[in-house]
């Protein structure tokens, strides 16, 4: 994954031969794939959702941790959008914009922080369908490091106070260079599509254990 400033994007992969934010590259960071309307920044798109919901807009740096379009293909479970306070690196506000499988459909929590570099943790109602094996009437329990050298991430599902699923993202920080966007390339080739084949291969172990089903509401 990578964890960009997206107020540097033309600057990060400038003159990189296989990755693009402007057209169709082995890696491609595409606006379309990512929060709303195409037509303004991503950055601009972030910032304006937060104020929408908490009625404070972000001035700081906004950082995006996700996986760009690589070989064609183009997907993430979730996307964060992490905003700063200005001149520091203390988390104000995450945007966790989430992807339905396989509806395609997208949808955005914003999450407060506690602006004083310690953890983020919030507690709050599903309000958004993403696997037929879960039930919409669940609560998440979420929590976020500060992004450094390492940035983890902890969610849990809660069906009335029980804890019925949770997942750890742990990752490790390497700084964006030439030679370690080409290691990352071999390393991890399409790395979407392994993240859709796998969503299926669990999901195909879930219907033959004959786990209940959950249509889209």
């Amino acid at each position: 994954m990578v964890l960009v400033d997206l107020a540097e994007l033309d600057e990060v992969f400038r003159n990189r031969w296989f990755w693009s934010t402007r057209r169709p590259a082995l890696v491609w960071l595409r606006r379309a794939d990512f929060l709303g309307d195409p037509a303004i920044s991503l950055e601009e798109a972030v910032r304006q959702l937060v104020h929408e919901r908490t009625g404070h807009r972000p001035v700081g740096a906004v950082r995006m941790l996700a996986q760009l379009r690589s070989f064609g293909s183009g997907f993430n479970p979730v996307t964060f959008y992490y905003c700063f306070s200005p001149g520091t690196d203390q988390v104000e506000a995450i945007v966790a914009e989430i992807t339905n499988t396989p509806w395609g459909q997208r949808h955005a929590y914003v999450l407060t922080g506690p602006g004083d570099g310690s953890t983020t943790h919030q507690e709050f109602d599903k309000h958004f369908h993403v696997s037929p094996f879960m039930p919409m009437q669940q609560r998440y329990s979420w929590r976020f490091s500060q992004p450094g050298q390492r940035l983890l991430v902890h969610m849990e599902n809660l069906e009335s106070g029980r804890r019925v699923f949770d997942a750890t993202l742990a990752l490790q920080r390497r700084e964006i260079t030439g030679s370690s966007l080409v290691a990352a390339l071999f390393r991890f080739p399409a790395s979407p599509l392994r993240t859709i084949r796998a969503i299926y291969w669990q999901a195909l172990r879930l219907w033959l254990k004959r786990t209940p089903f959950h249509a889209h509401p």
